[in-house]
């Protein structure tokens, strides 16, 4: 039988606009653990570029290394102790980690991603819309390109919820029920026997 060593990381994943990095941001704070984001990276690679986060996307359909090096960033963070890591993918590549999804319909998740680029710039460089029809289209796309990537890259599907240890319907629950809810679910999960 082959037992995986759990590993002190919380990964989360889930929809766009789903508070991932919100989230990812508070349990950090809670358990004082580090912090990884790998929509962060990949921003900044699209700006590097001086494209959008979507036409990076598209070219990562074609171009393999874009999503090899941004998997490349999330396999080193596997390496971490005590870390919350924010990643679509980040369940795959690290399976001893406690992986959380968020879960958010695409309509109420395109009001939220508006709310959210007033606020950051580096997220208002990056996806270069501003009205919410737009950004409802933008994440359509990024979502059917991502699934089509991943599916191709690495035979998986990662909106399959069956992949992770806790799903969560974040328009049911606010920000301080979904940090309390992982934080109660990954210390049942740590304390559990395999």
């Amino acid at each position: 039988m082959n037992l995986i060593m759990k590993k002190q990381i919380i990964t989360l994943a889930g929809a766009p606009g789903s508070g991932k990095s919100s989230t990812a941001d508070k349990l950090a704070k809670e358990l004082n653990y580090q912090r990884f984001s790998s929509g962060d990276f990949m921003r900044k690679i699209a700006l590097d570029m001086s494209i959008s986060l979507n036409e990076l996307s598209t070219l990562a359909e074609t171009d393999t290394s874009i999503d090899e090096k941004i998997d490349a960033e999330v396999q080193k963070a596997r390496e971490m102790n005590n870390a919350v890591i924010d990643s679509r993918l980040a369940y795959h590549w690290i399976p001893e980690s406690f992986k959380v999804y968020l879960s958010l319909p695409a309509n109420i998740a395109k009001e939220r991603i508006l709310s959210n680029l007033k606020t950051n710039k580096l997220r208002q460089e990056s996806e270069g819309i501003s009205n919410v029809e737009e950004i409802y289209k933008k994440i359509t796309h990024r979502m059917e390109s991502e699934k089509k990537r991943y599916k191709e890259l690495y035979n998986i599907d990662h909106t399959d919820k069956n992949n992770f240890d806790l799903v969560i319907d974040t328009n049911e629950n606010n920000l301080n029920k979904v940090v309390e809810t992982i934080l109660k679910e990954y210390e049942n999960w740590q304390n559990k026997k395999d």
